[in-house]
């Protein structure tokens, strides 16, 4: 099984707490030239700072905190993006927690691309499938529950 293909110009969206927000703009400035061929969305101040800054065209969802968070995790879900940058700040208790949690939850659910670290985001950048069309496995999120039982792949349980 394949899940839904991504096309070459991918949809990008990028997501940094509020003290990586600095991390995320150094990091879109070192990776302009890839990022300026695709399609940018980020939640409510990020996209500002790194539209103002970098002077791209960035979609902007809802601040995190005010909905942000569930409007990338629905349009993951609905095959709307592509990979996620995620810059998160695990040390300071974030009052949206619950939703961060379910954001990450529905990118791995949906076989989506996230960078959750600079590192991660460099990599993702820097791979050939970015500027590339690819078709990633169905995930168990692209299947219907019907589908998803272990006995379908030939796997006995143990």
């Amino acid at each position: 099984m394949v899940g839904p293909m991504m096309n070459q110009r991918k949809r990008i969206v990028m997501i940094a707490h509020d003290n990586r927000k600095l991390d995320m703009l150094e990091w879109a400035r070192d990776h302009y030239e890839v990022l300026r061929h695709h399609e940018l969305h980020a939640t409510g101040t990020t996209g500002g700072i790194i539209a103002e800054d970098l002077g791209l065209d960035v979609h902007r969802f809802l601040s995190g905190p005010l909905g942000g968070d569930q409007q990338v995790g629905a349009a993951l879900a609905e095959g709307r993006l592509d990979v996620v940058i995620f810059f998160w700040d695990p040390l300071e208790p974030q009052p949206h927690d619950v939703g961060v949690k379910a954001l990450l939850r529905i990118a791995v659910v949906h076989n989506c691309p996230i960078a959750c670290n600079r590192a991660t985001a460099d990599f993702l950048l820097a791979s050939p499938l970015i500027n590339e069309d690819y078709r990633p496995a169905a995930s168990p999120g692209d299947l219907a529950p019907e589908e998803r039982h272990i006995s379908d792949i030939g796997v006995a349980a143990r």
